[in-house]
């Protein structure tokens, strides 16, 4: 759960460092005081847009820090591990943001910088922020489907992912099939091309790497004549008597004298043989290679004529001869497709058809383990919604298919659409939430939806901006003994200003909002129990604080204690 939150520039916060416990917090203030910065600061932290506009007015840069701290079996650090992130329950997790003047982002989890989608992936895990707004969420009738199966859980993943791969390879069974059965004469037209062109690479019957050797061997041919007489003068000169005859005379002389000065002349005769036997090895090798040269006016030629061939192939099919080569794999199967269009339709045919079924198979299989998920969910969200002084209300989720004829209708996620449907007073019909359901009625159903999901899906830090708007009274005092209830599994904020909320709060904090020295601060305190009795005062009286107002706040935090004792 969240630790502590540390916040530097952003809109009118200057310096905040703020420490969590376990438990329901609530925080509290004037409007305008600066509540919502707090929430834009989480959701900055777990992935949201920021922009330079959140800046504070003068400064480089935002910054924000938060501490959580999370059990050995949160699946959080499956994800970091994932990611190659360092992390240990016992050191916790440090997630930090910067938000530059200029525009740039930095988010940082235990000192190492992460993408946005990374830091977007590991926040899921953090922190559920619920706003107002969220309340729309509940008239999309495609985001019901997806409460229905996060409730399901385990039961529907593998039969999900079994449908969608089959879904896949059906869409593409089909796409291939409407492409054959598309087919004109702009196809025989292309057929006509193919076979042209399949001709054409096939006949040049290409090599890879023939050009190169072709091209070495070009070069020997153009250069044969003067490659042959330079071998012969070079083999001529050494073999002349300029060459090894004077250096055989050389040798002569040397061992006619070598007997008179032997340790000066013996080393030098050595010197002169071994100068020699090189020598005539050379000039040997000289004349093989000199014999060995032919000149070949038609095999240039014919390379010529070759070289000019694949030139051509080139500039119409690719760069390299593997670039052709591949080109003609690629045009032989296109044109194998339309030359046996009928057979290939035939194949596709009957490969949608087992595809469709195979699909309809896994999506009534998930749609009988959503029908007895559906029962469960809606008897639980009826539970939850009692306990939130809507003891008459009947709530069910319906399932629908669709069929196109005789067909089932593939859906994303299956053959199922879910609806919720509500009925708030005995005697009415049930109708779907966006028909019948009040502001207040919608934040009690999202509150009992969060309270359902919160065992379900780890997220261990819940925060509810302002969603008790539009409710007042008992209905009031339901939602926050509601919220602490649920504190109980989680840590749990809500950003309000009805007193009953605040009054159950194990911990209350105060947004104040200061002018120093013509610069707007924002503040957050930590609220003892007389500053407490004050700030509840001031949320039932107004402007002016009585001693009316105190003695009652004092009573409403006497019984909530009571309350929550009990």
């Amino acid at each position: 759960m969240l630790r502590e939150l540390s916040i530097r520039n952003l809109a009118v916060i200057e310096s905040v460092s703020v420490r969590f416990h376990d438990g329901f917090h609530v925080l509290t203030g004037e409007t305008g005081a600066g509540k919502s910065i707090l929430i834009d600061a989480l959701s900055l932290i777990v992935g949201g847009r920021g922009s330079s506009d959140m800046v504070r007015y003068g400064c480089d840069k935002a910054e924000i820090e938060a501490m959580f701290e999370l059990p050995a079996v949160h699946p959080v650090w499956t994800t970091l591990h994932g990611f190659g992130i360092e992390a240990s329950p016992e050191e916790g997790l440090v997630v930090r943001r910067e938000l530059s003047a200029q525009g740039k982002n930095v988010s940082r989890i235990n000192g190492r910088i992460v993408t946005m989608s990374m830091l977007r992936e590991v926040g899921e895990f953090l922190v559920n922020i619920h706003g107002q707004h969220e309340h729309q969420s509940l008239f999309k009738t495609e985001r019901h489907l997806d409460w229905l199966d996060l409730y399901a859980g385990e039961r529907v993943e593998g039969l999900i992912a079994s449908y969608k791969e089959t879904h896949r390879k059906y869409d593409d069974a089909r796409h291939k099939l409407k492409e054959l059965e598309d087919s004109s004469r702009q196809n025989m037209q292309m057929l006509d091309l193919y076979r042209f062109q399949i001709e054409e690479i096939s006949g040049a019957k290409l090599k890879p790497g023939e050009d190169e050797s072709l091209q070495e061997e070009k070069q020997k041919l153009m250069y044969a004549v003067k490659r042959r007489d330079s071998a012969s003068e070079a083999y001529a000169l050494l073999y002349g008597n300029k060459g090894l005859d004077a250096i055989s005379r050389s040798i002569s002389r040397l061992e006619d004298i070598r007997d008179y000065d032997p340790e000066v002349l013996n080393p030098l005769l050595e010197q002169v043989q071994s100068a020699f036997y090189q020598l005539e090895d050379a000039a040997f090798q000289l004349r093989d290679y000199r014999d060995g040269v032919e000149s070949d006016p038609e095999r240039l030629a014919e390379i010529d004529d070759r070289l000019d061939l694949i030139h051509s192939l080139k500039r119409k099919y690719g760069e390299t001869i593997p670039d052709i080569l591949a080109y003609l794999k690629r045009i032989q199967h296109e044109a194998d497709k339309m030359e046996n269009r009928d057979e290939h339709i035939e194949r596709l045919r009957k490969e949608e058809e087992q595809l469709y079924e195979e699909a309809v198979r896994y999506g009534l299989s998930l749609s009988e383990l959503r029908r007895g998920a559906a029962h469960k969910l809606a008897a639980a969200i009826e539970s939850e919604l009692r306990q939130l002084q809507m003891e008459r209300t009947t709530f069910r989720v319906e399932l629908l298919m669709h069929k196109v004829g005789d067909k089932y209708k593939l859906l994303h996620n299956g053959i199922d659409e879910a609806v919720f449907l509500i009925a708030p007073n005995p005697g009415e019909p049930l109708k779907p939430l966006n028909k019948i359901a009040s502001g207040g009625e919608m934040s009690r159903i999202m509150l009992a939806l969060k309270t359902i999901f919160a065992s379900i899906d780890q997220v261990p830090t819940l925060i509810f901006d302002e969603v008790d708007t539009g409710v007042s009274g008992r209905a009031a005092q339901a939602i926050a003994e509601k919220m602490s209830r649920l504190s109980r599994q989680c840590q749990v904020f809500s950003i309000t200003h009805l007193p009953q909320v605040a009054c159950m709060a194990d911990h209350h904090y105060e947004i104040r909002k200061s002018i120093v020295a013509e610069r707007t601060s924002t503040n957050v305190t930590e609220l003892e129990f007389v500053t407490r009795v004050e700030e509840l005062a001031r949320m039932l009286g107004g402007v002016e604080v009585t001693e009316k107002t105190r003695h009652h706040a004092q009573e409403m935090l006497d019984l909530a204690k009571q309350q929550k004792g009990a």
